[in-house]
């Protein structure tokens, strides 16, 4: 585990090589599981806010499932998540004609629509937080979906904290992603000294 402020990241974030391949996987964390992509409650509201713009970007069946549950819905332990579409992939996902999965969210906000990018936990996958009484703990999250990533990483040599570099900029700041970094470079030098 590396300390880094109030967060413990897992040493997975630092040695396992990831890089999405959406040809590949089409979006499936889009798609697949048993819940929709866990909300902080702030996003809640900025999705609240700003649903009518992001709204026209959307499928037919997402804007249903939205008028039905709410812009977030509650998993079975009682955490706010995005709605499901039939119990599948998220309200807020749309498809390209190659059947890849996308965010209605992301694409007004690449529009410039909206100033809200997407739930931080779908830019921070395949890394998980999970909050407790003392800290933060940053884990790399394992699914079966993502084997192609793990290929695509390997390949180009890119582990998981590079891969999520933005977005972990985004959750924690600059300068604790800069503060990661030198930890991980320290340990990784640490370990090429000889006895």
């Amino acid at each position: 585990m590396i300390p880094i402020d109030n967060t413990i990241v897992s040493q997975d974030i630092a040695s396992v090589k990831f890089v999405c391949d959406l040809k590949k996987c089409k979006g499936a964390c889009c798609v697949e599981g048993d819940a929709g992509a866990p909300l902080e409650r702030e996003e809640a509201g900025i999705l609240a806010d700003i649903y009518e713009d992001i709204k026209p970007y959307m499928r037919r069946e997402g804007i249903e499932a939205i008028e039905k549950t709410g812009v977030f819905d509650y998993d079975k332990d009682g955490d706010m998540v995005t709605p499901l579409v039939d119990g599948r992939e998220c309200a807020y996902a749309i498809f390209d004609e190659n059947k890849v999965a996308g965010c209605a969210i992301e694409k007004a906000y690449e529009d410039g629509k909206v100033d809200f990018r997407k739930p931080i936990s779908c830019h921070l996958y395949p890394a998980r937080v999970t909050i407790n009484q003392h800290n933060e703990a940053v884990n790399y999250h394992r699914w079966h979906i993502c084997e192609k990533a793990l290929l695509k990483g390997r390949r180009l040599n890119v582990p998981v904290y590079k891969f999520l570099k933005e977005a972990l900029i985004r959750k924690y700041g600059k300068d604790w992603y800069d503060g990661l970094e030198k930890s991980i470079e320290h340990e990784q030098e640490s370990h090429k000294k000889p006895l």
